[in-house]
């Protein structure tokens, strides 16, 4: 496993739409393995493809207390329910220092595919959602700041 870049707002490949992923080989495990380390190193919640420079529609989430507690790998994932309204602080690792009020569903499905191309889905409230929201929005080459309501200090 490595630490890869992780890519900063201003940075072209974070407004680009990501490609499906098709081929579930050792080269996506290692990326899945990379993106996570990452994420941990970098102490976030949730980490995408394009984030460490890949366009490919991979991302890592974990929302638990300890890392490795909650870790999710979810491959070319679609939201297919939502239901209800949070509002809350946001941040993201692509954009140090920057927080803002962000508007999302309080529950969201997500169909995915694992690091084996075996399709699941998850459900997930809170924050969860929000991060599945958050990265999602990634994969389409949108950065939360799009949809912040006001800025605001780290919660």
């Amino acid at each position: 496993m490595a630490i890869r870049e992780i890519r900063l707002e201003g940075d072209e490949i974070l407004t680009k739409k990501c490609k499906e992923v098709k081929l579930f080989n050792e080269r996506l495990h290692t990326l899945l393995d990379d993106m996570y380390e990452t994420m941990t190193k970098a102490g976030g919640v949730g980490l995408t493809g394009p984030q460490v420079g890949v366009l490919k529609r991979v991302v890592v989430i974990d929302v638990g207390e300890t890392p490795g507690e909650n870790k999710i790998e979810l491959v070319n994932p679609e939201i297919i329910e939502s239901e209800g309204s949070q509002r809350d602080s946001e941040g993201c690792l692509s954009v140090p220092d920057i927080f803002g009020i962000v508007e999302r569903p309080k529950k969201v499905t997500v169909r995915a595919q694992d690091r084996y191309g075996k399709w699941f889905k998850l459900t997930g409230e809170d924050l969860l959602a929000r991060a599945i929201c958050h990265e999602t929005d990634h994969l389409e080459g949108i950065i939360f700041r799009e949809h912040v309501i006001e800025y605001c200090e780290k919660k």
